[in-house]
């Protein structure tokens, strides 16, 4: 039991790991510039004397100097390395103006752009090249020798970085649009949704509040607090090893902070229902199965997608910007996040070891996704019509894929607050008079959707009678 605990807490060591090494720029660069050496030296070593006289039938292309071939790789060498500096200035310079526009938690997925590190690999990997074949070259009458292969490959590999640099210009130009960074991240979440929740269903039970039940009449047991080992975001949690310690220990396990929460060192990060305080081990363990990081990540954590949309939402609507048209576009894609929420089945909160309850858990919910997405959102367009009418756009969009009762419940609320908002701040007869004919239409297909889950049940209950 323990071997499993501590690989678990190491393979989550591991996991954060990556996932830093992916967001750096010094990872992918460094692996390119070994690559880069090492072919230099494959290639010097194929420039022998027998090798050199076949490549002297091509004397346009092989037939450089050591004179000239010096020159050609310092020259190269150089340009490189300006040419990196002017990518390196320029990445920076995108860094700062889409932090400063947008909001600066997108600049985490800017730096895992594959194609900034490739480019500044590229870079650094010719420049790396010319300088180890450089210093092979060797003038004069008796010992010369000009590694003519690998001085071409130099050529070659300069003018492929011409071609990269233009690339990566016009990359750079499409990556700090909005619709760009925006779509970016609506990828990156429905991605981490395709993994966290793969199961679709139309309606999923709703059995929570009854096992809440059965756990409130366990009056007897006392919950003991086990203290974080350190302050951070809860990046992941490995459920496997919990349920496995509350095996173990014969108990309940009680997460008391969920993904994404911030957690203090020394304050409650789980809860154990024991007859005794826990041993210093076990707290250990529990800790181990724990991944806290510096900044909260998509990676397990599909909520934190959708708060730096709403952020740059909130900041396109801020006096100072006043950008509805960034808004609007936060708007459609935060729909298209919660459509796909919408036919998932969320995990359960409280988790069974055959028919004993072990864990519970604190997961998110589609109504709590739904607050997180358009709460803010609403509250910053109190007297911005088109927002608000793309607020009810999409909770149409999104009414007309679920059945689910708390689902729907939770749409209604939505158009509930809209509705109250219309009547505070529009003057406007007109304004109001769109708005509620919008909310009627939002409300309606509501109601067919409840409509169809009433059938939907009378034929599932006619099919198993």
């Amino acid at each position: 039991m323990a071997k499993i605990q501590i690989g678990s807490g190491n393979m989550n060591k591991l996991r954060q790991f990556w996932n830093d090494l992916q967001s750096s720029f010094w990872f992918l660069p460094s692996l390119m510039v070994t690559s880069s050496i090492a072919f230099a030296v494959v290639l010097i070593e194929l420039d022998s004397a027998a090798f050199n006289q076949r490549l002297s039938q091509w004397p346009r292309l092989f037939g450089v100097g050591a004179e000239g071939a010096r020159l050609m790789l310092s020259t190269l060498a150089g340009s490189m390395m300006t040419v990196m500096g002017i990518t390196f200035s320029m990445t920076l310079l995108a860094l700062v103006l889409a932090s400063g526009q947008y909001t600066s938690r997108i600049l985490r997925n800017f730096m895992r752009n594959s194609v900034t590190q490739a480019t500044l690999g590229v870079f650094a990997s010719i420049f790396a090249y010319c300088l180890i074949v450089l210093r092979t070259v060797r003038g004069g009458d008796v010992d010369e020798f000009v590694p003519n292969l690998a001085v071409f490959f130099a050529f070659v590999m300069s003018l492929g970085g011409v071609g990269i640099l233009i690339y990566f210009i016009h990359h750079i130009a499409l990556s700090i649009q909005a619709s760009s960074i925006i779509a970016s991240v609506e990828q990156e979440t429905n991605a981490a949704i395709d993994r966290l929740l793969p199961k679709k269903t139309a309606q999923q039970p709703d059995n929570d509040e009854e096992q809440k039940q059965i756990l409130d009449s366990q009056d007897e047991r006392t919950w003991y607090p086990v203290p974080a080992a350190r302050s951070g975001y809860i990046l992941s949690v490995n459920n496997h090893t919990l349920m496995s310690l509350a095996g173990h220990n014969r108990t309940i396990v009680r997460m008391e902070h969920g993904i994404g929460a911030f957690i203090v060192q020394d304050t409650t990060l789980v809860s154990l229902a024991l007859t005794y305080p826990p041993g210093q081990k076990t707290i250990d363990d529990l800790n181990a199965a724990y991944s806290i990081g510096t900044h909260r990540t998509v990676d397990q954590d599909p909520a934190f997608g959708i708060r730096q949309i709403v952020d740059m939402a909130v900041k396109a609507l801020s006096p100072g910007v006043n950008d509805t048209s960034t808004a609007v576009m936060c708007v459609d894609y935060l729909s298209s996040i919660m459509a796909r929420l919408a036919g998932r089945l969320f995990p359960p909160v409280h988790r069974y070891e055959a028919e004993t309850l072990r864990m519970v858990v604190i997961v998110p919910s589609f109504e709590s996704l739904l607050v997180e997405a358009f709460d803010q959102i609403r509250g910053c367009a109190e007297e911005n019509l088109g927002i608000l009418l793309r607020i009810l756009g999409a909770l149409d969009a999104i009414g007309s894929l679920t059945i689910n009762p708390s689902h729907l419940s939770a749409l209604d609320q939505q158009l509930q607050l809209i509705a109250e908002l219309s009547d505070r701040c529009f003057e406007s007869s007109h304004d109001r008079e769109r708005l509620e004919m919008r909310l009627s239409e939002v409300r309606k297909t509501l109601e067919a959707q409840t409509l169809l889950r009433t059938v939907t049940e009378q034929v599932q209950c006619s099919n198993t009678s």
